[in-house]
Order: C-alpha cells, then sequence, then structure tokens
C-alpha cells in the first residue's frame, strides 16, 4: 500500500513528520504532496522541508491511503480550500483509508466523512455538526476506513492505528517494540 500525506506550511511537525518516520520503519511507503505553491514547506515550529511532490504533479488515484495532519494551518485554509477537501471526498468515495490527527479532522468532518463515525479530534475542534460519535478520552480511534488522532502526543497511537491497519496488530507492536515504547 501507498499513502499521500499532505503538508502545507504550518502543519504540526511531530503529526506530520513522525508518523511518515514511523510508517518508513514498517516499510509503508508514504509520498508528501503541498498545496503550496512550490515544494518548499515550513512546518508550524519553523522546519524547513522539502516535499516529494506539488499537487498537480499527482494523480491521488495511484494511492491507497491519505493523511491529513494538524496544525495551526487548518484554521488559516479550511475555509478556502479545495484540495485537501476534494482529496478526502475522492478517497472516501473510492473507499479508501483516509486518517487524520489533531485538527486535521475537521476537512473530514466538513466534508461529511465523520458522520455517523467514531472519531477524536483536539480538543475543542470537535462539532456536532460532524454527526458522528466525539471521544475525547481516546488518544487514537479506528472506525471502518477513518482512523483519527487527538493530537501531537498521540502521534505514536495514530501511527499505530495505520500500520495495524496496513500490516496488522503484529507488525504494529513489533514498530512500538523497535523503538522502545
Amino acid at each position: 500500500m501507498k499513502g499521500l500525506l499532505i503538508l502545507s506550511d504550518h502543519c504540526e511537525d511531530t503529526e506530520a513528520l513522525s508518523t511518515r518516520a514511523l510508517l518508513k520503519r514498517a516499510q509503508i511507503e508514504v509520498d508528501t504532496v503541498t498545496i503550496n505553491p512550490n515544494k518548499q514547506i515550513v512546518t508550524g515550529y519553523g522546519l524547513h522541508v522539502l516535499v516529494d511532490y506539488h499537487k498537480d504533479d499527482i494523480d491521488v488515484d495511484d494511492y491507497d491511503f491519505l493523511i491529513v495532519p494538524g496544525g495551526k494551518y487548518v484554521a488559516q485554509i479550511i475555509d478556502q480550500d479545495t484540495y485537501i477537501k476534494s482529496t478526502v471526498k475522492a478517497f472516501e468515495m473510492n473507499q479508501k483509508l483516509i486518517c487524520a490527527i489533531c485538527a486535521g479532522p475537521r476537512f473530514l468532518g466538513t466534508m461529511g466523512v465523520l458522520k455517523n463515525k467514531h472519531y477524536t479530534i483536539y480538543p475543542g475542534n470537535q462539532n456536532e455538526a460532524f454527526g458522528g460519535v466525539y471521544h475525547p478520552e481516546l488518544k487514537a480511534v479506528t472506525d471502518g476506513l477513518v482512523i483519527t488522532a487527538r493530537g501531537a502526543g498521540a502521534t505514536l497511537d495514530f501511527a499505530y492505528e495505520i500500520i495495524q491497519f496496513i500490516q496488522g496488530e503484529a507488525a504494529a507492536k513489533k514498530i512500538l517494540q523497535n523503538i522502545a515504547y
């Protein structure tokens, strides 16, 4: 399986970069794509990252799962964004795995993906209009083809859920064991 991780200026460092690193440890291929005008982003904490692809250089149909990290960019662009929302919708329509962490699940909620789903999200970002069952007490939640996580502190749990979904519980446990979690 091959994943697509959307990166933007001000995305949350840990949620984006550590999730990708953990998936790479599990030998799961993950490409990064940006909505920025060029392939350079600056994360929420000032790291300069060269992204693999610009959004115009890929076909989302080439990917099996999607990852949307959180960060302050979500509040900055969610109202005018079309790319992330349409990508989320395309993955849902094609019955592919969609993963989002922190404020990232807001994109899923606005597109109706969380309707009738159990989910978690960064506290204060939940919305009754999402139509799902919010679990503030859980770090990560898998419900069908949707995986959500609460925030940067839940990154290991988020990656675990993704690895478990793709490769099974033994593989996910092995990664946690290898990093002395």
